[in-house]
């Protein structure tokens, strides 16, 4: 597993971005699409149909996703990770601490959203708070009931597709040194002879 400081092997072209709620996997994935040229489509506009229902197409358009040459995405929902992972280059874990990072942004992502009425995927809003108290999947406690998630399954995964890179990332100022340095490396050799 990488860190912030190792470089990577080659240009990454299909990636990955694992975390828990809230720690800034699609931001970073909208970063990571703009330096790297490629595109992001966020996995949850392809899952959550109108009335937080599952989209029946969900497999689908994951398959059709991964077949594209490049793209960016977030590494999320069990069905479709091994599907995933095995057409990625790239997978960036985001491990940054929950109780003083993730947990605060999620709260407050949701409140925002919830607040402002803002329209997610399909038509979808954020339910309203009282929910936390009776919804045990209500994003709030849904992040705190699997905070520690990919301590397991991202190791796992690394084991399972030993051609997949995994960079692993502990606080926001690695995310940025991993930006500034590995990754900016990286795109700027891409068209260097014999790069790949």
């Amino acid at each position: 597993m990488l860190t912030s400081v190792d470089q990577l092997p080659r240009c990454p072209r299909r990636i990955l971005i694992a975390g828990v709620a809230g720690v800034g996997k699609t931001t970073l994935a909208r970063r990571i699409a703009d330096i790297a040229e490629v595109t992001h489509t966020e996995i949850d506009s392809l899952f959550h149909g109108p009335n937080w229902m599952p989209r029946a197409e969900f497999l689908d358009d994951v398959r059709d996703l991964v077949a594209q040459d490049s793209w960016v995405t977030e590494w999320q929902y069990r069905t479709v990770r091994p599907l995933l992972a095995a057409r990625a280059d790239l997978l960036v874990w985001l491990d940054l601490p929950f109780w003083t990072t993730a947990f605060p942004r999620v709260v407050r992502r949701t409140a925002r959203r919830r607040l402002s009425r803002e329209e997610l995927w399909n038509g979808n809003i954020e339910p309203p708070f009282r929910q936390i108290l009776t919804d045990p999947e209500h994003i709030v406690r849904w992040s705190i009931s699997t905070r520690h998630k990919y301590r397991d399954s991202v190791p796992q995964v690394a084991a399972d597709f030993p051609g997949l890179t995994v960079v692993r990332l502990g606080s926001q100022r690695e995310v940025e040194r991993w930006m500034q340095g590995p990754l900016a490396h990286a795109v700027d050799r891409r068209g260097a002879p014999g790069a790949t």
